[in-house]
């Protein structure tokens, strides 16, 4: 990583900066887009875990990661938070939490055989997402689920069938590889954390190839992961690097990253301000900065302060949507 210019790196104090020092001595303005970070899910997932605390006590465990962001792990795990990646980890006797993700039906029915004391910190948007192919399945359709293999919320989306009922396809390419007639009963639905126009080149190809392919009754990709690409899309283009903040294991961060570069503007996705390479900045006069909808407010703050040490900074806050979803907590935790 290179050092931050200053003075003692310079040729000579008597001397004149050079055409490049002068350069990188220039303002750097600062479109921090709103909004950002934390969406409602997240917000709720993290509050259960904590009211769990204040109701269990310590410890509470939380099967994988409630969200996809380390600060918000090791915060949770100050408090007595401990996480596990499967649920024989967990003693029988202890209360333990859901990830934001999702789970595959097995897991409460697994915790339930256990007789054990578990709170479901799944998005509601993901939940609705799992209904949805219950209702198709009962409709005896089969369905084509878009979303990026692997990811713990394609998991627990597919878990929610049985093997063979469900298709995951994550590009164009999938769709072509399909081995259904163009009439076969299909439907489709979405991870919520998809890039908005990748999803729509795969929609567009379901279509093509199966007219009759029924689509859900509303967008699949949630409310946050809309706007904050649509944040990033309205300031991307007055700049010269998107900053992201957020997880490489985030979906929703690494698809921020991904539509600033489609708009031609190199975007680099950073965990924390101490990733930031100095190097970067060369040449640069206006840096976008956005958060995925796992990382904290506090990391965006931070980002704002070592820009700072680097060069003059001026901030502008450029908004595309008010949001004010708000989740209720489970029943279990209020009562």
């Amino acid at each position: 990583m290179n050092a931050p210019v200053t003075e003692s790196t310079l040729q000579d104090p008597a001397q004149p900066l050079t055409a490049d020092a002068q350069k990188d001595k220039q303002p750097l303005k600062l479109l921090i887009a709103a909004p950002r970070g934390f969406c409602a899910g997240v917000d709720r997932a993290i509050e259960i875990v904590e009211k769990a605390l204040e109701r269990y006590g310590a410890p509470v465990y939380v099967r994988h990661e409630i969200v996809h962001n380390k600060y918000v792990v090791e915060e949770l795990k100050a408090k007595g938070a401990i996480f596990v990646k499967e649920l024989d980890e967990v003693p029988t006797d202890a209360p333990v939490v859901f990830s934001a993700h999702g789970v595959p039906k097995s897991v409460p029915a697994e915790a339930e055989r256990r007789n054990m004391v578990y709170v479901d910190a799944t998005c509601p948007l993901v939940s609705k997402v799992h209904r949805q192919a219950e209702r198709l399945i009962e409709k005896d359709m089969h369905i084509i689920f878009i979303g990026h293999e692997g990811h713990p919320e394609v998991i627990g989306t597919m878990g929610q069938v049985n093997a063979g009922e469900m298709t995951l396809v994550e590009n164009i390419e999938d769709v072509d590889k399909l081995p259904f007639d163009s009439d076969y009963p299909l439907a489709y639905i979405t991870q919520t954390t998809l890039s908005v126009d990748d999803t729509r080149e795969v929609i567009d190809a379901l279509e093509w190839r199966y007219p009759n392919i029924v689509a859900p009754k509303a967008d699949d990709i949630c409310y946050a992961t809309s706007n904050r690409q649509a944040a990033v899309k309205e300031l991307a283009k007055d700049c010269d690097l998107v900053l992201v903040v957020g997880s490489p294991n985030s979906s929703n961060s690494l698809r921020l990253v991904e539509v600033a570069e489609r708009l031609g503007t190199p975007g680099k996705l950073i965990l924390r301000s101490s990733e930031i390479d100095p190097a970067w900045l060369e040449g640069v006069r206006t840096i976008g900065l956005t958060a995925g909808a796992s990382a904290p407010e506090v990391l965006v703050r931070e980002v704002v302060d070592a820009l700072r040490t680097m060069r003059e900074v001026s901030e502008e806050t450029i908004t595309t949507a008010e949001e004010k979803m708000v989740f209720k907590l489970p029943r279990e935790l209020l009562e």
